[in-house]
């Protein structure tokens, strides 16, 4: 990514600042329809027989398959958070871009680990 380290913070943190907007907005106007979603999104990320790192990791790796710029982002954010290394990101790209080739890969080289550098500096 072409993006100075000044203006990382304005692109990581504002795409995830973005995401939580627009689903507060639609949480505003559909209640009812988004709230058993939140829901059930934020007991599946709570601690269980899986861990939390390895939760984020699943998404992470998943995100990637599916190329959803956002949850990339978000899911990787959430597992420095939770305590992921370089290495344990890496692998979950290499085990995403087996299952999506080409294009998985793509997307865990560049915005996944641009995601993990900036994350893993702002928290060390």
């Amino acid at each position: 990514m072409d993006i100075q380290p000044e203006d990382m913070t304005n692109y990581f943190d504002q795409s995830i600042l973005d995401y939580k907007e627009g689903s507060s907005r639609l949480r505003e106007k559909l209640p009812k329809m988004t709230q058993g979603y939140f829901d059930f999104t934020e007991a599946c990320f709570e601690e269980g027989s899986i861990a939390q790192k390895e939760k984020q990791l699943m998404a992470l790796g998943i995100s990637i398959y599916a190329q959803d710029e956002y949850c990339i982002m978000y899911h990787t954010k959430g597992a420095v958070e939770h305590g992921a290394t370089e290495e344990e990101i890496m692998e979950t790209i290499a085990v995403s871009a087996a299952l999506g080739g080409g294009a998985a890969f793509s997307q865990g080289i560049t915005l996944a680990m641009d995601t993990f550098d900036y994350y893993h500096d702002v928290k060390h």
